[in-house]
């Protein structure tokens, strides 16, 4: 990649054929967010979303753990801090803790959260802003925010109940209980299972190579809508992503393939 990564304290990123290695990285603290790390998220995330030639994004954590929520004691020292954080971007209505995770949902290639160990409030909330989430049996699952008696509050609401529902939202939400991953999956919260889910992204991610980039970022743009747009207004979407795409030339690249052509050697994607 041309562009220079933007530079970071807690999280590291690698991009290699297209696929960028995105990792939490505080395995000391188990990788529990500080205001810092926040920051990080939303660099990286911003500079990602900008890379035409990327076609997918793995994001992990070093160590032991996915992470382990908020790192309370060190984002306490700084009240003023805290204070600003709450504050929204009026141009994109999230504050600093939102936009750590929803800036994730505004990359327009497929962000795979492979996940091991914790997976805790905020965590959970990164993971939730993944297109997919693949995790170890073992993984632990908790919206920990109810046991300290407040609520997930990192675009956390949202994605949680466009996940696994509204009643087994309020079920974690309420109850700040504890599953593993088996059971996280049964509930919806986890994609699939693997003993080693990083391999299993990358495996994924090399699957989407034989798919138009273009196909697929807008396909991401009209289901993340979906559920909260009328029929009325997704069918128009729908429409326009169709006639763009019919129009482009990894569509032309995607029909050859299809038809036995050659393997496809797809153009960076156009928005």
């Amino acid at each position: 990649m041309e562009r220079t990564a933007p530079r970071t304290t807690f999280v590291t990123t690698r991009v290699e054929d297209g696929i960028a290695q995105v990792r939490l990285d505080r395995p000391d603290k188990l990788n529990a967010l500080t205001l810092d790390t926040l920051d990080d998220l939303i660099r990286t995330a911003r500079w990602l979303r900008h890379d035409r030639t990327l076609r997918a994004v793995v994001i992990a954590g070093e160590g032991a753990s996915f992470c382990s929520g908020l790192d309370f004691a060190t984002v306490l020292r700084t009240p003023g801090r805290i204070v600003r954080s709450f504050l929204p971007a009026p141009w994109r209505g999230t504050n600093r803790f939102q936009e750590a995770c929803w800036a994730w949902r505004r990359i327009p290639v497929p962000v795979i959260a492979a996940v091991h160990g914790h997976c805790y409030g905020g965590g959970l909330q990164i993971a939730l802003s993944a297109d997919l989430r693949f995790a170890t049996p073992d993984s632990a699952w908790s919206v920990l925010e109810g046991k300290w008696g407040i609520i997930p509050d990192m675009s956390g609401i949202r994605s949680l109940t466009e996940v696994v529902g509204v009643d087994v939202a309020k079920r974690l939400t309420m109850t700040a209980e504890e599953i593993d991953g088996t059971e996280a999956q049964r509930l919806g919260l986890v994609t699939e299972i693997h003993p080693d889910p990083v391999q299993a992204a990358v495996d994924f991610a090399d699957r989407l190579r034989t798919k138009s980039p273009d196909a697929i970022a807008a396909a991401k743009r009209l289901l993340n809508g979906a559920l909260t747009s009328s029929a009325r207004r997704t069918f128009a979407r729908e429409r326009r992503e169709q006639l763009r795409l019919l129009r482009l030339p990894n569509t032309g690249i995607a029909r050859k393939a299809a038809a036995g052509k050659g393997a496809p050697a797809f153009q960076p994607r156009t928005r």
